[in-house]
């Protein structure tokens, strides 16, 4: 953030070296939303989570754990990272909202603006992995919470693709055919046919993928397995594997078939140490993962945007050795979002 301006940086490593590859730049225009304040209306964006650096500024979502928040800024972009969406306050209404979409490396004022319908209530934009939609929710006419798309070429128009659970869950994007699945910490397993999620009121942590797009429930919750002391996913580490962190602090591999635990406990951080450890990332052979390591609540830190980051890879079996990541490149609000 600047003084006149907002942007994301997407960067590129190399998994080895930890070195900066390439970088990509978005520009986030005037009129998205990228943080909630008092006496605007608050708008349910992964950007916002993205951005947010103030205690006192409206939370999009109840949950914020580094866990929740990589699976939902991943979904902003497509999948090589050409283009982000974003949610457009109305200038002129305190309560209308509109999805659009900017592109790498372009301007400031250089976005597009999918709907511009007079009382829209569009949030939680995200775009699809090949980049040819803005998905999102949003209201329709009879007051029902609904899921759409708009496409990214050619009129917009709206595409109903399903109901929705209001603005309070993030959506993502998976599948071909693409379709949306509405859920906190949604990762798909490697051979695509089941996921985690989470909801409220939804007993469960793994389910089996479906056809079309709609929030997670009761009613879709089919075949759930709970994994048993699981606090957070980090995600999959294999089809039948998912890494958790466990509600004793640890992490742990979980039998995605049984929810039973698959492998000791890691622990990053020792009970005396006065810190936390927050799963991002796992890597594609599932051998790895990332890590932050931060004081508790250090979000409501007034210089916990100054501090050096504390970044590391962890083995994703016991009795390995962490590799610290320190690059001027990192901060404190970095989040890795894929690894390939």
């Amino acid at each position: 953030m600047g003084a006149r301006y907002v942007g994301v940086v997407v960067t590129a490593w190399d998994p080895q070296s930890w070195k900066p590859r390439a970088t990509r730049w978005f520009a986030v225009p005037e009129d998205a939303a990228f943080t909630n304040y008092p006496g605007a209306k608050t708008i349910h964006s992964p950007l916002v989570d993205l951005c947010a650096e103030k205690a006192d500024e409206p939370a999009p979502y109840p949950t914020d754990s580094l866990e929740h928040i990589a699976p939902r800024v991943r979904a902003l972009f497509d999948l090589s990272y050409t283009r982000m969406a974003v949610v457009l306050r109305d200038a002129g209404s305190k309560t209308a909202s509109h999805v659009g979409f900017v592109k790498s490396d372009a301007e400031q004022d250089d976005f597009v603006h999918l709907s511009g319908a007079a009382g829209d209530d569009e949030q939680n934009a995200v775009m699809s992995p090949d980049g040819r939609t803005v998905w999102f929710t949003y209201t329709d006419r009879e007051g029902r919470k609904r899921i759409g798309s708009r496409s990214a070429e050619g009129d917009h128009h709206l595409s109903a693709e399903g109901p929705g659970a209001g603005n309070d869950l993030p959506l993502t994007i998976t599948g071909k055919p693409a379709r949306a699945v509405q859920a906190n910490m949604v990762h798909l397993a490697p051979d695509g046919r089941r996921l985690t999620a989470t909801a409220p009121k939804v007993f469960g942590t793994v389910f089996d993928t479906w056809n079309s797009s709609g929030p997670l429930s009761r009613t879709s919750a089919r075949k759930a397995v709970l994994l048993s002391g699981c606090a957070a996913v980090v995600g999959w580490v294999g089809d039948d594997r998912v890494l958790c962190r466990t509600s004793s602090r640890s992490f742990r591999t979980m039998n995605a078939r049984t929810g039973r635990a698959a492998g000791a406990p890691i622990s990053v951080v020792g009970p005396q140490d006065g810190t936390v450890a927050e799963g991002m990332l796992v890597s594609p052979d599932g051998t790895k993962f990332i890590v932050s390591v931060h004081q508790p609540n250090a979000e409501q830190d007034p210089d916990y945007g100054y501090n050096a980051p504390d970044f590391r890879v962890v083995p994703a079996t016991r009795g390995g050795t962490a590799t610290d990541l320190a690059d001027a490149e990192l901060d404190v609000h970095t989040v890795f979002l894929s690894w390939s």
